[in-house]
């Protein structure tokens, strides 16, 4: 039973209140929901409102003259523009509608990376990233003769600046790297890396699918090139992603998609494209992705910042300090500037025993290697146990995996 009603002013108990499957049961047992990192769970003013638009607004966008199409184009077109806002970005032009991070930053390596890269370029990318922000740029690398060059980490998890610095050069031509790391929870220092990288004449795209969800984010201020996030991860429905680019590089690009929307005029002869954002988003769009991201938007609207974000590393050093009283275990990623984020092992236990037990106990964690190969490798582990959390957690949740965590060790030593 979750008793404590507040921590730090923060009424998690009301928050709570608004996602309905944190009522559900896991197992017969009460879920206790830890893998943020992965997905969010869903408040009810996101569901009901991407429920509204299939009951009563469903039609195509930017097609039809008759009410219900222009109905869910204004609906469409206004959650751009609180997206945008949201963002920072001063334009909702440059805020372009795709499934998700890992499509965004294809969409990048394919356009911009095929028409920018040759021979000998370089793109940097850090030891920490995830599948989605090392691969695209590996198989554009590949095709154009240019290679991938890597931020190594620290012991602690935190980027090597100095090698960075070094191993930025004239050849360099984009930085690729997370805001979040969403295996460790590591806040890199993108401010300095933009800076630097942009004194090098280097271009930056950041994977910010951790950090939406964690922190305020603001493009103009800090002035990256390109910005991806998900929905998924912010509360909003799966299959809705965010690529923000700076106008003029987004004008530059060529389409990454044909079809429908993307065009201006069509003949066999040639065609030409249509006008930002329209250029890169083809076909029928994920209209009710995109309200209910809106949706998503204005719900986190309704909290100040600096109390989610203190309420969060509240949580984050509870969980911190319990995990590290338990004998064998290591915590992966532990500089001090993190997101509530916990990866870790126990002894030679391997990850998914220890998250297959905690599963019959109701508690959902994510094991493996979460999507970050490269960064097993150089910790020399299989994979961990991750924790994530979000606001909606609470301080007794924290307790209940503990003592969970507590039997299944019993159960495997």
């Amino acid at each position: 039973m979750i008793t404590k009603e507040k921590v730090s002013g923060f009424d998690v108990l009301k928050v709570r209140e608004d996602f309905p499957i944190l009522k559900t049961l896991a197992n017969g047992k009460p879920l206790v929901y830890l893998d943020n990192g992965a997905t969010s769970q869903k408040p009810k003013e996101v569901i009901d409102v991407v429920k509204k638009y299939y009951d009563n607004e469903n039609a195509n966008v930017h097609r039809g003259v008759y009410y219900l199409s222009q109905l869910a184009t204004d609906l469409y077109d206004g959650s751009r523009k609180k997206i945008a806002k949201f963002i920072g970005a001063k334009e909702s032009e440059t805020v372009l509608f795709t499934s998700g991070t890992t499509e965004s930053i294809n969409l990048v390596a394919q356009t911009w990376g095929r028409q920018n890269l040759k021979a000998d370029d370089e793109v940097l990318i850090s030891g920490m990233e995830h599948h989605s922000n090392i691969v695209p740029w590996q198989m554009i690398c590949e095709e154009k003769g240019a290679s991938v060059k890597v931020i190594p980490i620290n012991d602690d998890g935190s980027l090597n600046m100095e090698v960075f610095e070094q191993r930025l050069n004239k050849n360099t031509k984009m930085v690729a790297v997370a805001h979040i790391s969403n295996t460790l929870g590591v806040i890199n220092p993108i401010d300095k890396i933009i800076e630097k990288a942009h004194a090098m004449d280097a271009k930056v795209i950041i994977d910010g699918a951790q950090s939406v969800p964690h922190i305020k984010v603001d493009v103009s201020d800090l002035d990256c090139d390109f910005y991806a996030f998900s929905g998924h991860k912010m509360f909003a429905p799966t299959g809705i992603g965010v690529l923000y680019g700076k106008r003029e590089l987004l004008e530059s690009m060529p389409p990454y998609k044909g079809g429908g929307d993307m065009i201006d005029k069509v003949t066999f002869e040639k065609t030409t494209y249509a006008k930002l954002p329209f250029k890169f988003e083809a076909g029928t769009p994920n209209i009710a992705g995109v309200i209910g991201m809106g949706a998503a938007v204005d719900y986190l609207d309704k909290f100040e910042w600096k109390t989610i974000i203190e309420y969060e590393d509240e949580l984050l050093r509870y969980a911190t300090d319990k995990l590290q009283k338990i004998e064998g275990l290591r915590i992966y990623g532990t500089t001090a500037n993190k997101a509530p984020v916990i990866s870790f092992l126990v002894d030679k236990i391997h990850p998914y025993d220890i998250g297959t037990l905690l599963d019959q106990m109701g508690i959902a964690v994510r094991t493996g290697h979460h999507c970050t190969q490269p960064l097993m490798d150089r910790f020399c582990i299989p994979g961990t146990v991750r924790i994530s959390l979000a606001f909606y957690n609470t301080i007794e949740e924290i307790d209940i995996f503990i003592n969970a965590l507590h039997r299944v060790l019993k159960m495997l030593r």
